[in-house]
């Protein structure tokens, strides 16, 4: 599995030519802000805190990726500058607060600079997701978009029980079918739209690359104290390759790749 981001990128496409049923995006993968954007005005921690990205998950997509043979597109830029799982139009896109976290350098936005940000951010993730479906639609490749994400343990000071989130909008199907494989792994508390669902407005990627070119989507959510070494991520990841590979051949998807690469 390659690839890198180019410079000024805000995006990496890692495994282009894979031949798994499985396009990965990763939205939240990484906590960098461009230099034009003076950190936003954060303290050091707060731009390295899970408000800024969601620790564990680029790791695990990339597990999941060799693993499955699939293709992986991860944002490079911090869902503070812009949540690529955000339409511009939401508030929640650039955020003037995340949970306990304020973000000064996002307060009191002017319509130029969301646009900017808009132009320069979420429009080429999006279009290097639709270029990727698009180029896999001509191969006659089957496609099922699986979005990755990971959690914090605790909200607003609430411990949360759920483990790993199975999240679906509108096209229930491949949530359903990975959902029916939770005997593989019996140990875990798993649930359906949790810790967050379509009404808190975290179903935007499934939404625009999944339900609009009728490919099956999911959304996973993983607590991120379970993805804090590469041995965590091994152990969610094969526990998540098992579901999944199930759920895709359960809907006649090609399923490549059984062990991690």
């Amino acid at each position: 599995m390659t690839g890198a981001p180019q410079k000024d990128a805000v995006f990496e496409i890692i495994g282009a030519e894979a031949k798994g049923a499985a396009l990965i995006l990763c939205e939240h993968a990484a906590h960098a802000i461009p230099a034009r954007y003076d950190g936003l005005g954060l303290t050091p921690d707060a731009a390295i805190s899970h408000a800024a990205w969601d620790p564990g998950a680029r790791d695990l997509a990339v597990y999941l990726a060799g693993s499955l043979d699939a293709t992986l597109i991860a944002a490079t830029v911090s869902r503070l500058v812009y949540d690529c799982n955000r339409p511009p139009e939401a508030a929640s896109a650039m955020p003037g607060k995340s949970e306990l976290v304020e973000v000064p350098g996002n307060a009191n936005l002017t319509d130029a600079q969301r646009a900017e940000r808009t132009e320069t951010v979420y429009r080429p993730f999006c279009a290097a997701v639709a270029g990727t479906i698009a180029g896999r639609q001509h191969r006659l490749q089957s496609t099922a978009i699986i979005t990755v994400h990971s959690f914090t343990p605790v909200y607003y000071g609430e411990t949360r029980e759920t483990e790993i989130g199975i999240l679906h909008d509108t096209d229930t199907a491949l949530a359903d079918a990975m959902l029916r494989n939770t005997s593989k792994v019996s140990h875990r508390t798993i649930h359906r739209n949790q810790p967050y669902g379509p009404e808190d407005g975290v179903t935007h990627s499934l939404q625009i690359h999944g339900v609009a070119h009728g490919l099956p989507n999911v959304m996973i959510e993983v607590r991120n104290d379970l993805l804090r070494t590469p041995e965590d991520v091994a152990r969610i990841g094969d526990e998540l390759c098992a579901m999944i590979a199930s759920a895709l051949d359960a809907l006649g998807l090609q399923s490549e790749g059984t062990g991690h690469a």
